[in-house]
């Protein structure tokens, strides 16, 4: 996750549940629900830096340009899902990095709409979105 450290979200991790593989991270006003990929009781409880990855669903994923719509939103589906709407930062592979409330990675595993910094993209993901915490 080295490449993608610098946009990590900074929020709150809340305590986890004994057994549960879910981290409890708020940020951006938001309480996000993340598949804990760095290891059970890695992260204690508190302020956290988390890079925050989710697929997306590509048929429900559209670029809309440089022009801003109505600004950023970040929506939690289910128990582990989001869909919103969010500038593009970065352009990384397959791979975008969207700030919709707070910097998200957002993967395909095929090749993504042409999209480059500062377009503006509506997106929708596939559960679970995973949680990598940063430490040190």
């Amino acid at each position: 996750m080295a490449r993608y450290g610098e946009y990590a979200a900074s929020g709150l991790l809340y305590p986890q549940p004994e057994g549960s593989p879910l981290l409890e991270f708020a940020a951006g006003g938001r309480v996000l629900y993340l598949f804990d990929r760095c290891g059970p009781y890695a992260a204690p409880p508190g302020p956290a830096r988390v890079v925050v990855n989710g697929l997306l669903d590509l048929p429900a994923t559209e670029v809309l340009g440089q022009d801003a719509p109505q600004g950023e939103t970040l929506t939690l589906v289910g128990i582990s899902a989001a869909e919103g709407c969010g500038q593009i930062e970065q352009v990384l592979g397959r791979s975008w990095v969207v700030r919709a409330r707070l910097p998200l990675v957002l993967s395909a595993y095929s090749a993504l709409p042409a999209a480059r910094p500062g377009d503006w993209v509506r997106f929708r993901t596939l559960p679970p979105l995973h949680g990598f915490v940063l430490t040190g």
